[in-house]
C-alpha cells in the first residue's frame, strides 16, 4: 500500500478549501438542497471521494475520518464529520453513523454496509463518489440548457406584467377623460387590465395556496402517482423527464452491481432512491416476481414505464453475466440523449421567447397608441 505523510495531506487540503472560499465561480458551483435536509450532493461526492483515496492508500477509517473533517473549513461541516468521527471511534460502524444522520441517506447506508461486510469499503465509497459525480454532472447540464430560456420567459411576463398593472392604467384614465368609443383590441387590454387589478391579490392567494398544497401533499402516494404520469404524457416534457429517470436508475444499478449487491436487494436500494412513482411501483412488484423466479428483464418489460430497448439490453446483461457494463451504457446514452434534447430546445425556445416578448409589448403599444392615432385624424 502506498505511504501518505499525514500532515503534509492535511496542509495540502487545508489549503485550496481557504482559496475557494468564496467570490462568484464558489456560488455558480454551489449545490442547492432544496428542504430534504440531507449534504448537498457537491460535498457527499468530495466526502466519499476522499475517504474512499485514504482508506485505499492504507489508513485506517478512523485517521482516515480525522483527516476528512480537518480538510473543511465551514463550521457546520466540520461539525457534522467530526461528529462521524467521534462515534467510528466509539465503535460505530461507518454505515450505521450514517443511518443515524439525517444528512445521508439509507441508500448511502446499504452501499456502505455492503462494502463493510464485504470488505470493499474503499471502492464501494469511491464508486459512491462517481454517482454523485455523475448526477451532478447530468444536473448541471440540464439547469445549465434551460436557465438562459427561462430566465428571458421571466423577464418577458414580469415586463407583461409591469404593463398590464402600471401602463395600461394610465393611458386608460387618458382615455375616459376624452370619452368615445375605443377599438377592439385597445378596450380588450383595458378591461383585461382592469380584471386583473381586481383580482391581482386572489391571484397571488390561489399561487401561495398551490403551493402549500404541493408542499403538503408531494409525497403522499396519490399526489406522486398523478403528478408523474400527468408529466410523462406531456409532449416533450414526458420523454425527456423519462430518460432522466431512466439514466438514475441505470446508473445506480451499475454502482450496485458492480459491487456485487444482491439484485434483490439492489432493487430495493434503487426503490428507496429514485422516489419517481413508476420505477418504485415497478421495483416493488419486481421483487415479489424475482422471488417467483423470474429475471429482471422479464418483470420489466411487464411495465409500459421500460422502453423495448432498454428490456432487451437487461435481458442480454442477464445472460452474458455483464450487468454492470450494460448498466453503464444504458446511462451514459441516457445522459447524452437528455443533455443534446434540452441543449436543442434551449437554442429554438430562446428565439422563440424574443418573439414572443417582441409581439407580446408590441400589441399591448399599438393597443394603447391606435385610440391617439384615430384621434389626431378626426382633427
Amino acid at each position: 500500500m502506498p505511504s501518505i505523510n499525514i500532515s503534509n495531506y492535511q496542509q495540502q487540503k487545508k489549503t485550496p478549501q481557504k482559496e475557494a472560499g468564496g467570490g462568484l465561480f464558489e456560488l455558480l458551483n454551489k449545490d442547492i438542497s432544496f428542504g430534504n435536509g440531507q449534504l448537498p450532493d457537491k460535498k457527499k461526492e468530495a466526502f466519499y471521494n476522499e475517504l474512499g483515496t485514504l482508506i485505499q492508500s492504507g489508513i485506517d477509517i478512523k485517521t482516515a475520518l480525522e483527516l476528512t473533517a480537518s480538510s473543511y473549513t465551514n463550521a457546520k461541516d466540520v461539525a457534522l464529520f467530526e461528529a462521524i468521527q467521534k462515534e467510528v471511534v466509539a465503535g460505530n460502524s461507518l454505515s450505521e453513523t450514517l443511518k443515524s444522520n439525517e444528512k445521508f441517506s439509507s441508500y448511502e447506508y446499504y452501499s456502505v454496509r455492503i462494502g463493510e461486510e464485504t470488505g470493499r469499503l474503499a471502492e464501494v465509497l469511491t464508486e459512491l463518489g462517481k454517482y454523485f459525480k455523475s448526477k451532478i454532472s447530468q444536473r448541471r447540464k440540464i439547469v445549465g440548457a434551460i436557465t438562459y430560456p427561462l430566465l428571458v420567459l421571466s423577464t418577458s411576463f414580469a415586463a407583461i406584467f409591469f404593463m398590464i398593472k402600471f401602463v395600461v392604467p394610465m393611458f386608460a384614465d387618458v382615455f375616459k377623460r376624452f370619452g368615445g368609443k375605443l377599438p377592439y383590441i385597445t378596450s380588450l387590454i383595458v378591461s383585461f387590465s382592469d380584471w386583473f387589478d381586481r383580482y391581482i391579490y386572489l391571484i397571488l392567494l390561489l399561487i401561495i395556496a398551490l403551493m402549500a398544497f404541493y408542499f403538503f401533499s408531494k409525497k403522499t402516494v396519490w399526489f406522486k402517482k398523478w403528478s408523474s404520469l400527468t408529466l410523462l404524457r406531456v409532449p416533450i416534457v414526458g420523454d425527456i423527464l423519462k430518460k432522466i429517470y431512466l439514466a438514475r436508475f441505470a446508473n445506480t444499478m451499475r454502482l450496485l452491481t458492480g459491487t456485487n449487491t444482491p439484485l434483490l436487494q439492489a432493487l430495493g436500494m434503487v426503490k428507496q432512491m429514485i422516489t419517481f412513482y413508476p420505477i418504485e411501483q415497478s421495483l416493488t412488484l419486481a421483487e415479489k416476481d424475482i422471488l417467483m423466479g423470474s429475471s429482471l428483464s422479464t418483470t420489466l418489460a411487464k411495465h409500459e414505464f421500460y422502453p423495448v430497448k432498454f428490456i432487451q439490453m437487461i435481458k442480454i446483461a442477464e445472460e452474458v453475466n455483464k450487468l454492470e457494463y450494460f448498466f453503464e451504457q444504458l446511462s451514459n446514452q441516457y445522459t447524452e440523449e437528455v443533455e443534446y434534447k434540452t441543449n436543442a430546445i434551449s437554442g429554438l425556445l430562446e428565439p422563440l421567447i424574443i418573439i414572443f416578448l417582441g409581439l407580446a409589448v408590441g400589441v399591448i403599444l399599438i393597443a394603447m397608441y391606435l385610440p391617439m392615432f384615430q384621434m389626431s385624424n378626426s382633427f
